[in-house]
């Protein structure tokens, strides 16, 4: 089904490009955010990886998974937009309301909010990853591909965010351990 919507986008069919869109837009305006903190910067990096997509489907193979390639163009979007807005601050991103994700719908609110506010500490290197893996469900093989790195240097980091998130929700959780919020 989503070859025949791809070969549509590739023929330059707008309303196949429509629904590509609306599949995967919020998905990746959600992940936008994770990896940029920022509500501004995460619709721009969405907006400028859907226009790079429907201008670069030609460039697509049809055979391959498309959305590791979307989010390949979706990471570098966020990279290249936080390099390019290092010192701006955005106020309507305070106070920041985190989306409920559909993994985490049986923490409460306060455990829900620690984890991301722990996610959202670690620096980008460690923390797109995470995202990639633990939020978005992607394979190490295919997060190594999408961030272009060895797969043992995702492993490492993603062995250092476990431990970091680890850290943080232990030094501020309240009576509870990070066994808790494993699921």
């Amino acid at each position: 089904m989503e070859k025949v919507l791809i070969q549509a986008v590739k023929k330059k069919d707008k309303r196949a490009f429509e629904e590509l869109y609306e599949k995967y837009s919020s998905y990746a305006l959600r992940t936008a955010y994770l990896v940029t903190k920022s509500h501004s910067l995460a619709s721009d990096a969405v907006q400028e990886t859907f226009i790079r997509v429907y201008f670069s489907i030609d460039l697509f193979d049809i055979n391959k998974p498309f959305k590791s390639w979307l989010y390949k163009i979706l990471i570098n979007e966020c990279c290249r937009l936080m390099k390019k807005n290092a010192n701006t601050v955005y106020l309507e991103d305070f106070p920041v309301f985190l989306e409920k994700e559909k993994h985490y719908d049986n923490l409460d609110t306060e455990r829900y909010e620690l984890l991301y506010k722990s996610i959202r500490r670690l620096n980008d290197k460690i923390r797109i990853p995470m995202v990639l893996k633990y939020l978005r469900g992607f394979k190490e093989k295919e997060i190594a591909d999408i961030l272009d790195i060895n797969i043992n240097t995702l492993k490492s980091r993603l062995f250092k965010g476990r431990q970091k998130i680890k850290e943080y929700i232990e030094e501020n959780c309240e009576g509870g351990s990070f066994n808790e919020y494993q699921s």
